[in-house]
């Protein structure tokens, strides 16, 4: 089944983890994807990876002349935008207390203005073709507390806000964008790895424990896929939680 026939989809932090199977997911069932990271090799294998339907473009996603750039070369090489997933970021530990202004300000600039940008582009050009999906990925740090993140936690708050008030400002635009944000718990990527000495741990051995709060990157995709695809037609300005119940547990 081909859910996203001919849909033409930029993908942020594509090289691994979660946008790696964004991209692949979304290539298997018929989307022709551009894949952003910084990390030109692996970036470039999972477009070799996927074939001809795929672009690598090496991508800061802090700079508005690389948002502008990509979204141009996107345009130019496949002719349309038709969804963007908002994937890339960092993730940095610190309290209140711990947590220096020039980390606050690093953090910010990433995970919360580079995905300013990319959506104020990424309306420019899907207004221009009837409408599209944006995907802003944020987290549940956004929604309950995490005290040792303050920084990603406010960042992705951001996010959250971010989305909703684009969601609205299209509707009432005309627009035909949705725009929905996505909020896991952790996910088990090279990212939260590197936060337990990273080590990999076996998904199959984290699915045994029915209080797991660790999913694998293909359980986020395939809420991408489904928010990308005309499935989801009538979804817009929603908070997407893939906790495993976490955020409700009180735990």
């Amino acid at each position: 089944m081909q859910r996203v026939e001919g849909k033409v989809c930029i993908v942020t932090g594509a090289a691994s983890g979660i946008g790696r199977e964004d991209a692949l997911l979304l290539a298997s069932q018929g989307a022709k994807v551009v894949l952003t990271d910084l990390n030109d090799e692996s970036g470039r294998q999972v477009a070799a990876e996927i074939g001809s339907n795929a672009l690598f473009i090496r991508h800061d996603i802090a700079s508005e002349s690389d948002w502008q750039r990509v979204i141009k070369t996107t345009v130019e090489h496949f002719g349309r935008l038709d969804v963007l997933v908002n994937n890339a970021a960092i993730l940095a530990l610190g309290s209140i207390e711990d947590t220096t202004l020039e980390l606050w300000q690093k953090v910010q600039k990433i995970n919360g203005e580079g995905y300013f940008l990319g959506c104020k582009y990424a309306i420019a050009a899907m207004k221009e073709t009837g409408g599209g999906s944006i995907i802003n990925m944020s987290s549940v740090a956004a929604l309950g507390a995490m005290p040792m993140f303050c920084a990603y936690s406010a960042s992705k708050g951001a996010v959250a806000a971010m989305t909703r008030s684009i969601a609205l400002h299209c509707k009432q635009q005309g627009y035909r964008i949705r725009c929905n944000s996505v909020h896991p718990d952790g996910v088990n990527t090279p990212m939260t790895q590197a936060l337990t000495g990273g080590q990999a741990i076996p998904q199959e051995t984290l699915d045994q424990d029915p209080m797991n709060r660790m999913c694998a990157p293909l359980d986020i995709a395939n809420v991408v896929l489904f928010l990308a695809s005309d499935e989801s037609r009538f979804v817009n300005g929603a908070e997407i939680r893939v906790d495993n119940a976490q955020l409700i547990s009180g735990i």
